[in-house]
C-alpha cells in the first residue's frame, strides 16, 4: 500500500518540493521508505497528488506527479459536540469519528466533565487532537480534515447553536435515530461526559428544540455513543 501523508501547505501543481521535518523523518526514519518510492500527499484543500520520494543526503523531497480530484467526504454534515472525557478517549473518540467522516468536532466543557481545561493547556490538547485528526485522515483515506473547533461550555455553545438540527444522546431518550426525519442540513451530535448530562444540561437542551435520542436500551460509555451514533447517521442519510 503506498503511503499517504498530510503536506502542511498548499501543493504546487507540478515541480519538487521539499517535505517538512516531521513528514520527512517520518517517511524516510520510521517507515524506511527508499529513495523512488510512491507517495500519495495532501494539504487538506482536496484532492491528493501522486509523487515519488527524493531523498538527498538528510533532507527530502517529493517530486510531483497531478492532482487527482477526488473526494471521499461524506453528503452529510456532522458536527460530534462531544463533552470532554478523561485519558486518552477523546484520542480515540477524535480518531474514530474522523474515520467514520465526522466533519468538525467541537469539544465542550459539560457540568460533570471530569477533565477541565483551560488556558495554554487546552490550546495544546486541541492541537494535541487536530494532528490525531490529521494522522486519521492519512490512514483513511480523507483529503480534508475535520477542524478541531475551540473548546467552550456546552450551553455556551447551545446558545448559538439553537437552530441546527441538534441530536442529544442521553437515556432515557424518547426516540431512536430509525424514527427521525432526514435532516435539512448539518447535523449536531451532542454526547456527555462519563458522569452523563446534568438535570440543568438536559432542561436546557429541551428548552432549545434539541432532540433527545436513545441508543437501545443499553447504555453506552462517552467514547461509544458518539460513533455508534455516527455509523447510524452515515447509514441512514450519509455515504454508508
Amino acid at each position: 500500500m503506498i503511503s499517504r501523508f498530510h503536506f502542511d501547505g498548499r501543493l504546487p501543481d507540478g515541480g519538487e518540493v521539499a517535505l517538512p521535518e516531521a513528514l520527512a523523518h517520518h517517511a524516510v526514519r520510521v517507515l524506511r521508505l527508499p529513495d523512488g518510492a510512491g507517495l500519495v500527499l495532501f494539504d487538506g484543500h482536496g484532492g491528493e497528488v501522486d509523487a515519488e520520494l527524493v531523498v538527498r543526503g538528510k533532507a527530502a523531497f517529493a517530486r510531483l506527479g497531478a492532482r487527482r480530484d477526488i473526494e471521499r467526504e461524506s453528503p452529510l454534515q456532522v458536527v460530534l459536540v462531544q463533552a470532554l472525557a478523561t485519558g486518552d478517549k477523546m484520542d480515540w473518540v477524535v480518531q474514530k469519528a474522523v474515520e467514520l467522516g465526522v466533519a468538525a468536532v467541537q469539544p465542550v466543557q459539560a457540568e460533570r466533565s471530569v477533565l477541565r481545561l483551560a488556558g495554554e493547556r487546552a490550546d495544546k490538547r486541541l492541537a494535541h487532537w487536530q494532528q490525531v485528526a490529521v494522522s486519521a485522515c492519512e490512514q483513511c483515506g480523507r483529503n480534508r480534515i475535520p477542524r478541531l473547533r475551540p473548546m467552550q461550555p456546552v450551553l455556551q455553545w447551545l446558545a448559538a447553536n439553537r437552530a441546527a438540527t441538534n441530536y442529544v444522546l442521553a437515556p432515557g431518550g424518547r426516540v431512536g435515530l430509525a424514527q427521525e426525519p432526514p435532516p435539512a442540513g448539518p447535523v449536531h451530535l451532542l454526547v456527555g461526559p462519563e458522569g452523563g448530562w446534568s438535570e440543568g444540561e438536559l432542561a436546557a437542551f429541551d428548552a432549545a428544540g434539541c432532540r433527545r435520542i436513545v441508543l437501545g436500551p443499553r447504555v453506552l460509555r462517552t467514547e461509544t455513543a458518539g460513533l455508534a451514533a455516527l455509523a447510524v447517521l452515515q447509514a441512514r442519510w450519509g455515504d454508508y
